[in-house]
């Protein structure tokens, strides 16, 4: 998720025990070319455990030399992108665009593979749109170039983010190979994750939007998913504490102005998460301010109020 897991988000998700988080999307070409804020994105070696840096492109060469970059930097896994649906992203035949054209996403798939001695994992949707959900095909070919494990978002491109994920749709792919298949879409506590796992026949389920303003849901439903029971948010103290981590780690790794800018969108899902959306003119305030010693004040304020007051 371009934009949210980047290295604070992801210690903070790693601090409430998830496991295995996935980097922002990082364009091969840009980190080949060594644009710095593309390695910022791709960093993380030293700090997060297992380091799996995601790659989109739409050159063979690039996501070969991107790969090889992502190693030396300390990657332990690469996962290729093949099913972010964002116009900016496809109509530059990247993300799920590739999806149209299987044989140009089988060079880039080979050209990663064979470009590093690292697992190589794939991200991809149900296909294009529902006239070709050609996602089993892809994932067989994917399997035979050498991809260890493929996650699928139970949509088309087309669908976007809308409606309903469809997690028996998964079913197929998990049919079509021998390699673990990922559900993916729509799972935000763990009876999602239970039925994902039903109906799809998938090894595991992968976490996303989700997870925004909530870095510890992730660890929660591995946690329900392995001991039984339904996933409970941490105290309002320790959700308050991971929000300050997180603000104080954003603004350390990015330059001042931007680092403002970025830890406004997790604290305004934060305070949605945890107080609602009728908390929303304290949230509005608190993210036109550009004094962090001030945001710091004011976070501390409202989570120390009664819900009721927060909402007032």
């Amino acid at each position: 998720m371009a934009g949210v897991t980047d290295i604070p988000f992801r210690r903070q998700v790693k601090a409430f025990g998830g496991r295995y988080c996935v980097s922002e999307m990082v364009a091969s070409e840009q980190l080949a070319r060594d644009r710095v804020d593309m390695a910022r994105r791709a960093a993380g070696f030293g700090v997060i455990a297992p380091l799996v840096i995601q790659l989109a492109g739409r050159e063979a060469h690039w996501m070969a030399e991107g790969a090889r970059l992502a190693e030396d930097a300390g990657a332990d896994v690469i996962d290729i992108n093949m099913g972010c649906p964002s116009k900016s992203v496809t109509s530059g035949l990247c993300g799920s665009a590739l999806m149209r054209d299987p044989d140009m996403a089988l060079k880039l798939i080979e050209a990663t593979v064979s470009a590093t001695k690292l697992p190589v994992t794939l991200k991809m949707r149900l296909g294009w749109d529902h006239a070709n959900l050609n996602a089993p095909e892809i994932a067989k070919r994917a399997e035979n170039a050498g991809v260890r494990m493929i996650t699928i978002h139970g949509r088309t491109r087309q669908q976007f983010y809308t409606g309903i994920a469809d997690w028996a749709a998964i079913a197929p792919v998990v049919d079509a190979v021998r390699i673990p298949i990922i559900a993916n879409g729509d799972i935000s506590n763990a009876a999602d994750a239970r039925r994902a796992l039903a109906l799809s026949g998938a090894a595991g389920v992968m976490i996303g939007r989700a997870a925004q303003g909530k870095p510890w849901l992730p660890g929660a439903i591995e946690h329900a998913l392995t001991h039984g029971g339904e996933i409970a948010a941490p105290a309002r103290e320790i959700l308050l504490a991971s929000l300050l981590a997180l603000y104080e780690d954003t603004l350390a790794f990015y330059d001042e102005g931007l680092g403002l800018r970025i830890a406004r969108k997790h604290i305004a899902w934060s305070i949605d998460a945890v107080l609602g959306p009728s908390a929303r003119e304290h949230r509005k305030a608190i993210c036109t301010l550009t004094d962090p010693a001030r945001v710091r004040e004011e976070l501390i304020a409202l989570f120390a109020q009664e819900p009721e007051l927060a909402a007032a």
